[in-house]
């Protein structure tokens, strides 16, 4: 058994939510943050048999999109902002982060 661990932008947090249960997967939703961007994420943990996690993989691949979006760099810490001129930047932002860890051991009470 694996725990999947997949850490997504919000956008496309109910569309893979949707697509999760229509392929007989369970998983749980906790709202995280993003240290980069600073924007809201979705975090999904879900158990998964070693023979699926290919499909599951396949699912979240399919429902989670790389965007580009324009952005605006954060005031520099510790300099001065005389000289600072935010212009805002193409960045890639989207996709999904996933992480399969083994589990040792399950149960459900």
């Amino acid at each position: 058994m694996k725990l999947v661990i997949a850490v997504v932008q919000d956008k496309d947090s109910n569309r893979l939510s949707n697509a999760l249960v229509k392929d007989g997967f369970r998983a749980t939703k906790l709202a995280s943050t993003g240290g980069f961007l600073r924007a809201g994420n979705t975090t999904f943990m879900i158990g998964v048999e070693d023979d699926r996690v290919s499909d599951l993989l396949n699912v979240i691949r399919a429902n989670c999109k790389v965007r580009d979006q324009l952005v605006t760099p954060v005031s520099p810490i510790g300099g001065t902002t005389d000289s600072y001129i935010p212009f805002p930047v193409e960045v890639q932002v989207g996709g999904a982060a996933v992480f399969v860890l083994p589990v040792e051991r399950f149960e459900h009470f």
